[in-house]
């Protein structure tokens, strides 16, 4: 089925010399844009769609979630809010409620949280396992991700669970053989968290080493609590996305820009080679941690993305209008740098080549605006400013 989306007041497309034109049209068929171009130009269509002098932006690509889990944390963060400091060893709790539920009661809590930020605007989205750290529950996990997205991540390697508490190399062998050998089929991606309460570089490297030899994409998390040399680890190995980044050192950001300017030459992300930097605002806002220096990156020529961290512990808010609001308001950049970073910037971070923009070929759908601009989305901070999403990948 085709549908024209008309009337466009501003249509951000991230084409190629023209990211952004007015008075457009956009024809989809059954949800691949097919057409670009000025309003009156507009081909007929089995349907059409009033954009009403509206925004019309790409699909969100959200990045960076963890969806599949059982119960919530609100009281850790009631005590962050009273002055505890975070710590990633909070994960265990969900480890043990996300262990103890049904298929079906992660299912249903899934569904609503995917229903959830497609609402806002998001029509690509990556969900990592991570809450069940046994061989059968991240299976389950990774096995009901692959039944809403086609970008599941396998995190076995999230904390060191308390049954191996004495024995963290014990741990660190299951993740790198059974338990990669059983929810590798499920995943595209293997990840690991880097830093004190998680993984160390050296035992990130043999996951991540073990996660290649299978077949499966590199990401990583690091640098949210210090710099901790995940960064350098990522880039060295290839990593598609260098999750937080919160804290990075000089030797860091050259790192990064180093990776994106050796990957110029290139204009498709499903072949590059460049490790992207994506950050988590979310997280700053919810953990009271600083914000990551979003425009020391971008001046630099990091590849950077924006994503949620949707999880029950440090940030449970799937909302990609605010993780870009926050952009705005803390880390130094436009609106349109942080819209760029949300949408194309998590194509990069997944290397994907059809989503991030509108463009003749996009599959990432498109998000009409109850607004005359993109930047209306930091402007109008925390209002529901999406109409409808029309389109778009699992």
């Amino acid at each position: 089925m085709s549908v024209v989306v008309a009337n466009i007041g501003e249509l951000v497309t991230f084409a190629p010399g023209r990211p952004v034109r007015h008075g457009a049209a956009v024809v989809l068929v059954d949800g691949v844009v097919q057409w670009v171009g000025d309003d009156s130009d507009a081909p007929p269509a089995d349907a059409r769609v009033d954009a009403a002098g509206g925004a019309v932006i790409p699909g969100f690509v959200d990045s960076h979630s963890h969806l599949v889990f059982a119960g919530d944390r609100a009281a850790e963060f009631e005590a962050r809010m009273a002055g505890r400091p975070y710590a990633a060893g909070g994960i265990r709790s969900t480890v043990a409620a996300t262990r103890e539920a049904s298929v079906a009661e992660l299912r249903v809590r899934l569904a609503r949280l995917v229903a959830e930020a497609r609402a806002q605007g998001t029509t690509t989205l990556e969900i990592k396992s991570g809450y069940g750290l046994t061989v059968a529950d991240e299976e389950r996990a990774l096995r009901l991700a692959r039944e809403v997205t086609d970008e599941s991540t396998f995190l076995g390697a999230h904390v060191v669970p308390a049954e191996y508490a004495s024995d963290r190399g014990a741990y660190v062998d299951l993740v790198r053989g059974p338990m990669l050998a059983a929810c590798a089929p499920h995943v595209r991606w293997v990840d690991v968290f880097i830093g004190s309460g998680a993984f160390s570089v050296d035992e990130a490297r043999l996951i991540l080493e073990a996660g290649r030899d299978a077949g499966l994409g590199l990401r990583v998390h690091a640098g949210q609590l210090a710099a901790d040399g995940g960064v350098a680890l990522a880039v060295e190995l290839g990593a598609a996305s260098v999750d937080h980044c919160t804290h990075l050192t000089a030797a860091d950001v050259q790192a990064l820009a180093d990776s994106a300017r050796a990957d110029a030459s290139t204009d498709s992300p499903s072949a590059s080679t460049a490790t992207v930097a994506t950050l988590l605002p979310l997280v700053e806002f919810s953990t009271r941690q600083p914000y990551p220096d979003a425009r020391r990156l971008l001046d630099a020529g990091v590849s950077v993305a924006i994503a949620t961290d949707c999880n029950p512990g440090s940030n449970f808010s799937s909302s990609m209008p605010l993780a870009l609001a926050l952009a705005v308001r803390e880390m130094g950049v436009t609106p349109l740098e942080a819209l760029e970073a949300a949408t194309v910037g998590g194509a990069r971070a997944l290397r994907r080549d059809d989503v991030g923009h509108v463009r003749v070929g996009s599959r990432g759908g498109v998000v009409l605006l109850d607004a005359p601009s993109h930047s209306w989305l930091a402007y109008r901070v925390g209002v529901p400013l999406v109409r409808d999403v029309i389109g778009g990948p699992r």
